[in-house]
């Protein structure tokens, strides 16, 4: 093995950028995409579970207003709810008591579309940086020029990356609203409360709940954005700065809380449906309740320890598998 001797300002090129908040970042975005995916994935298993109402789905209202990851979106849960024996192209029946469903299931394309449009944006400036110059001073030696500059700061990408954090949070803002509509005897259309065969002594899927609520509130902190702070060092020299790292590092933080709530999410939805008959479920929605079952999440008839099978949903995710199972079906998402 050659090993690189670096020579003249070769080191402080490779460490006086953007590199550790870019590599945080595309990691983060990685991520992001990959849960915005699985969202559309749990929000149609949902829209099942709660009998809803797929024509707010329908691709004319999509393109009425012609945002890109609306459309996108939408059409990810018109493939995913097809052939459901739980949803309607239209309320078929008034004892239901809704015209529409409430916004969390009806809005699924406007809410998820509005995040991949955020991380078109934040993919889009990282795939700038990655192949740009940010060191100082420049040197273009062709021309015999050595210039100083600034493009060492990361003000672009702390900008984008608090905005992958924000975005990424509204996944599981609105996952915990569908994950309350399931447990809420008064939203669930007929479930049981808190999803629990057996009432009474049994809490049922309360507590997961209530992690849920948990993480999405701590999300909250985490997303205020840290581009909009600043403070000076080096004599005041460096008198403004991107706080971009601490974007990043946040950005990513989220990322993994999200992914916590969407597998709390995801261990809900499958009691749900397992609760209305698998059999009526979508083949979409019955292959992630089946990759879920294999790999030993069980159905829950009367309390057990919620937070071994919780985190089996959360690695589920990291390894992608819901959404290999999903597509494996139905074909590649958008």
């Amino acid at each position: 093995m050659t090993i690189i001797r670096l020579e003249s300002k070769e080191g402080l090129a490779l460490i006086n950028g953007t590199q550790a908040m870019c590599a945080f970042g595309a990691l983060a975005l990685y991520d992001g995409e990959q849960l915005a995916r699985l969202a559309d994935v749990l929000a149609a298993m949902v829209c099942e579970a709660q009998l809803g109402i797929r024509s707010a789905f329908a691709a004319k209202i999509q393109m009425a207003r012609g945002h890109q990851g609306q459309i996108a979106s939408a059409a990810n849960l018109r493939k995913l709810t097809e052939g459901s024996g739980l949803t309607w192209e239209e309320n078929p029946n008034a004892q239901l008591v809704k015209v529409q469903d409430a916004y969390s299931v009806r809005c699924t394309p406007q809410i998820h579309g509005g995040v991949r449009e955020a991380l078109a944006y934040v993919k889009n400036i990282l795939t700038t940086e990655i192949n740009a110059s940010t060191d100082n001073p420049l040197v273009f030696p062709e021309e015999d020029q050595v210039i100083s500059g600034g493009n060492f700061h990361g003000e672009p990408i702390a900008i984008a990356l608090d905005t992958l954090g924000i975005a990424v949070a509204e996944l599981a803002d609105v996952s915990e609203r569908r994950l309350e509509r399931l447990v809420n005897p008064a939203l669930s259309y007929g479930l049981p409360a808190f999803l629990c065969k057996k009432g009474g002594l049994n809490n049922g899927f309360m507590i997961a709940q209530y992690a849920a609520a948990s993480l999405v509130s701590e999300n909250k902190i985490y997303a205020h954005p840290a581009s909009v702070d600043s403070i000076p060092s080096s004599a005041n020299q460096e008198d403004h700065v991107s706080m971009g790292t601490t974007a990043a590092r946040t950005a990513r933080m989220i990322v993994a809380n999200t992914r916590a709530v969407l597998a709390i999410e995801l261990f809900g939805v499958c009691q749900a449906l397992y609760l209305r008959g698998i059999e009526k479920v979508s083949p979409a929605g019955r292959a992630v309740y089946q990759c879920v079952r294999k790999a030993g999440v069980p159905a829950v008839d009367e309390d057990i320890l919620m937070h071994p099978e919780m985190k089996k949903c959360e690695n589920l995710i990291a390894e992608g598998l819901p959404l290999e199972a999903v597509q494996a079906v139905v074909g590649p998402l958008a």
